[in-house]
């Protein structure tokens, strides 16, 4: 079940391409990265925030299924469907082409809450982003 959903859109750029002109697949983690920071911002919670709370939440597990290849100038729409909070962050992505609609990519990736100075794992959500996911009513 969908907790929250936000989307970003991107413009392919030039240098993301490889020698067959088409976007290299390690570049879509990034594409990946820049939608789940827009994610946290709408919710409120950033990096920045997590790291004053004094946790971190590194990717564990991703998940890509390749459909269609981006290509240079191209615009792409990367929605962020975030499921679970604990005991992990459980994030699906979807990548569309902006003008058709079709679906370029979907992904999958789990990070986990870790106590930014020990490294150890935590096994809930900080309070503060259950307060926020409870003011949002997800």
């Amino acid at each position: 079940m969908v907790k929250f959903e936000s989307s970003l859109v991107l413009e392919i750029p030039f240098y993301d391409l490889d020698p067959m002109n088409v976007v290299w697949h390690g570049n879509y983690v990034k594409y990946l990265e820049a939608a789940r920071c827009e994610m946290f911002r709408q919710l409120r919670y950033t990096y920045e925030d997590m790291k004053n709370d004094g946790v971190a939440y590194p990717v564990a597990k991703m998940d890509l299924k390749f459909i269609k290849s981006c290509r240079f100038g191209q615009k792409i729409i990367v929605t962020t469907l975030l499921e679970e909070i604990e005991p992990c962050i459980i994030i699906k992505y979807i990548i569309t082409d902006a003008s058709t609609g079709e679906k370029l990519l979907k992904a999958r990736s789990m990070q986990i809450c870790i106590d930014a100075h020990s490294g150890e794992s935590i096994h809930s959500a900080p309070v503060r982003l259950k307060e926020i996911f409870e003011e949002c009513k997800i």
